[in-house]
Order: structure tokens, then sequence, then C-alpha cells
């Protein structure tokens, strides 16, 4: 089998894979029209028709049928009770009007059919002939239907759609349950895993759910409005990218940050080659920035600091990495400044107590653990998983016990083999093969591979991406208005360079050059402190 540096690509359904787009403005036109005008006699409110570019692309695509019902609603001041679905498709719910486009929509795909896109299902065809993992996910409560029309929903491992959403409890874009769960359902992580999406609420879920790359299709003159929501590349068209191109962009390398404090940068760097856009590939103008400007822009700029390697240097065990003296007194003016945040794989009273400043967020155990001025959070799920975590450290403890410089870390909602001081040639390979075993025989538990150290946690869609936004929700911040930084070292920050990207600023801490999802790096904590002292200038 070829081996790829991805390992699946879900495609949204309407306007990437079929053209049903125009099935669907006609059928919410119809239904919200109807209503308007009935509002109109009654109440009488002046009737303004519900149109395409001024209603269906900001208020209802890429969401779930009532979802989309309240957006348009509530931007025409109207609100309406849920109702149930089971509402009859005359009820004046937002469950009725919903009920009553989709009457409209199954009818008129009876009468004109649904038609795909060729260059679509011929790049599907592609992907699968070269081992990629192929899903679906769709806010659509027809998607089986439709892919049933037109005969291809052979060509899909897995599909998530509004049907499975509702039977699952996901929540509807642009959270991304639905790619989270297709992800899953292919046994592949997001990390290495492509969403394809012509909606904004779409590369959104794309952006939220931490996926390695988030394709979007302006088949709707959207290029702009897609990148400003979360797409890292846009394109007309699927015929215009190519598999190579993906294969590349999951090697993408940051640029290094003092050299782009006051340049802009005019490429990406792909796999070590110098790509600017190429024909047919929009590249979202976000990645080309000064460094100067994330800091020094009008927008307020907050801080969110990993602490091992970050804020102090790896060392050989994790009790000696103490913060020093001088790094502490920048930080704590950092934190006079600025909102700052300490997000850790530590314990979080660990973190709390090396880090000693008084009135910032800790979360600690990759965010499982989150504790602030006014505000403080236990993820349930976590919660819950604590004595499967206990019983893995007892095991692992015992099992482990006989290796020379091997260390296991208890940490409450995870555990940490620490092989550091291990001889690796002799040892490594039965660790590794245990750790996995461990994590194949107990449901619920997944395995990272960091620094010298394998972390064994429950297997729940949470990480320190989902912590930044946590913390950014709590203390009332976002994207828009505030310059979002994040500076980590290791695999686990990862996943928040992800879920900020496009969005926001990722550099990461690495003494040699490594392909990552952060836009810039430097090489040492000696190197973060001068960055912290040159934005204190």
């Amino acid at each position: 089998m070829e081996k790829h540096s991805f390992d699946a690509v879900i495609f949204d359904l309407d306007g990437v894979i079929t053209h049903t787009a125009v099935l669907h403005v006609e059928s919410w036109k119809e239904a919200f029209d109807g209503y308007l005008k009935i509002r109109e006699v009654r109440n009488k409110e002046e009737f303004r028709e519900f149109t395409h570019k001024g209603d269906y692309l900001p208020f209802v695509d890429g969401k779930p049928r009532y979802q989309g019902v309240k957006s348009f609603l509530e931007s025409r001041g109207i609100t309406l009770p849920f109702g149930d679905p089971t509402d009859a498709a005359d009820k004046e719910t937002v469950c009725g009007i919903g009920n009553r486009k989709n009457e409209k929509f199954v009818e008129l795909l009876e009468q004109k059919g649904a038609e795909v896109f060729q260059s679509s299902v011929d790049f599907i065809k592609e992907l699968k002939n070269r081992g990629i993992k192929i899903g679906v996910a769709s806010s659509s409560k027809n998607c089986k239907t439709i892919l049933n029309s037109v005969g291809i929903e052979d060509l899909f491992q897995t599909r998530v759609d509004g049907v499975v959403s509702v039977e699952l409890g996901l929540k509807g874009k642009p959270e991304g349950d639905i790619f989270i769960t297709a992800a899953e359902n292919l046994g592949v992580s997001p990390a290495r895993s492509v969403v394809v999406e012509d909606a904004s609420s779409g590369v959104m879920a794309g952006r939220n759910g931490g996926f390695g790359l988030v394709l979007g299709i302006a088949r709707e003159g959207n290029k702009e409005d897609l990148f400003e929501n979360g797409a890292d590349i846009v394109v007309s068209d699927l015929a215009d990218i190519n598999i190579d191109w993906i294969e590349s962009w999951f090697k993408k390398r940051p640029h290094e940050l003092f050299e782009s404090w006051e340049k802009v940068n005019d490429h990406i760097d792909l796999n070590g080659e110098i790509i600017c856009d190429t024909e047919g590939i929009g590249i979202n103008k976000k990645y080309l920035v000064k460094v100067r400007d994330v800091f020094l822009s009008d927008k307020k700029p907050v801080i969110f600091l990993d602490y091992d390697g970050t804020l102090t240097p790896i060392v050989d065990k994790p009790d000696l990495a103490t913060i020093s003296e001088s790094m502490k007194e920048t930080l704590k003016l950092l934190c006079q400044n600025y909102t700052v945040s300490i997000v850790s794989g530590r314990g979080r009273a660990d973190v709390e107590n090396l880090v000693g400043l008084e009135g910032i967020f800790y979360a600690g155990n990759h965010g499982f653990d989150i504790k602030g001025p006014e505000f403080s959070m236990i993820q349930p799920q976590a919660e819950k998983a604590i004595p499967l975590i206990q019983k893995v450290t007892q095991y692992s403890k015992e099992k482990f016990s006989d290796i020379e410089g091997l260390l296991v870390e208890e940490k409450k909602f995870s555990v940490a083999v620490h092989y550091r001081l291990v001889d690796e040639d002799k040892y490594l390979e039965g660790i590794k093969q245990e750790v996995e075993k461990i994590v194949d025989q107990e449901e619920g538990l997944r395995l990272m591979y960091g620094k010298k150290v394998f972390e064994i946690l429950p297997k729940i869609d949470w990480n320190k991406g989902k912590a930044i936004s946590w913390i950014m929700q709590v203390l009332n911040l976002s994207f828009e208005d505030n310059s979002i930084v994040y500076i980590g070292d290791d695999t686990t920050d990862e996943d928040a360079f992800r879920a900020i990207r496009t969005r926001a600023c990722g550099i990461l801490v690495s003494e040699s050059m490594t392909s990552s999802a952060a836009d810039f790096y430097v090489k040492t904590p000696y190197e973060v402190q001068k960055l912290f002292e040159l934005i204190l200038k």
C-alpha cells in the first residue's frame, strides 16, 4: 500500500459532490417567501423576498435545516417557537417551516433529479485508488437519498448526515462534530485528514475540528468568505487540485520568526519548496504576515503558552523542569500587559505551582483541567475516565518496573511513560509495543507520541485547541477582536496550531526545521523570552 502524509478526505455533499444547491435554494425560497407573505397580510409587515446572495449564503447554507430556519428568521427580527420535528408543514414553528422546505426539496429532487460534479467524482475515485479513505459529512437529512439517486453511495466508507447527527446528538456546523465523527468512523485522526467544503459554516467546522487541511470550493464566488472563516486554500473546482499538492501541504514548514518580524512572507514553504499561489489554488493570505503586526496591530494580543520546552528547556525528569528567575520576571511583565494563559500537558496544580503567577488561566492535562481567576472546568468525560487511568497507571508501573531509567508519571487524567533515560536500543521497541497493547485492549483510550514520551489519555474529542476555545469563550475573546498567539513545542501543541490556524498565530519551539501546523518557529525557550522582551519594549 502506498504511504501518504494524510489518511482521509471527508467531503461535504451539496455544492461539493452534487449540484443540488439550486434545489435547496428554490425550496428554501418557496418556504420562506410563503411564510413572509402570510406575515405581510396578517401582521402588515413589508414583504422582502428571500434571496440567494443576501439570505441563503450567510444564514442558511451548510447549516442543519432547523438551525438554518432559526438563523434566517432572526436576521429578519422574527422569533418563533422551535416546535417539534414532527410538526406539520403548515405549523408556525421553526420545525414547521423547516419541514415545509424539506417537502418541497424532496418534490424537486424527484422532478429534476440531482447532478454530480464529475471532477469531484473523478477526484474521489483517484483518492480511493491511491489508498486514501473517503467519507461524506453533510447537514442534509436527504444525503443518502441524494447519493443513491446519482449512484455514488458506494464511493464512501462512512456517511455522517443529518439523520446520523440526530441519532448521535451531534452539534451542527460550525461545530466540527460531523467531520470528527466521520474521521472516527474511518479510524483516522483529524490531524491527518482533509475537509472539503463550499460553505462558510463548513470550513469553520473543519477549522474548529482541528483538521490538517481545510479546502474550500468557491462555486458561489465566495472565495474571500471561505478564507475569512477558516479555509487554508480555496479552489474553484476540484479539477484544480491534485493529490501530490495535498501531500506537500502536510509537510509544510513554519517560517523563522525573527527573520519574519518585519518582513512580509510572500510564499508558503511546502516540503522545502517555495510555492506561491498555484494556478487555480488560492492560499489564505493570513499566512503571509509580518510577526510584528501580530503584536502591534489594533487588536489586543492574547497569548497562550505551553510550559515544558517553551518556558523551560526539556530536561531528563519532569520534576527538574523549573522556570528560570529571568524567564519568570519576563513572564510576569507579560501578564501585566497582556492576557496570558498557560496550556500544558502537566497536571494543572503542578504547572500552576511551577509558574507561580496569580490571576491567569492554567489549563493542565492537555486542557482536561482548567482553572482561572473566576472560572474553572474539569472536562466531564475526562473526569469519568479517572478510574480507568488509575488502573492503567498501576499496570504500567508494575509492567515497566524493571526497566532502568523509565519513568511512569501519573497525571490524574492521563499517564505518561517517559523513556528519555532508557537504553532505547535495548528497550524502546518493547515499551512501544506494550503501551500500544494497553490502548488496544482498553476501550476509551488513545495514545500520543511526544518527545521521548508515550502518553495514554481518554479517547475524547478534547485537546489543547479545545481548551483555548473554552478559555476564549469564558473571557469573551474573539479571533475578530484579538490577536491570538499560541506558543508550544510538542506533538500535542499541533492540536492548538491546527485549531487556530488562519485565524491566529502559532509559534513552534524547535531546534530543528520540521513540518508543523504552526506559522513561525523559534529554536529555544531563550528565544521565546527574547520574543517577550521584544514585544514589551
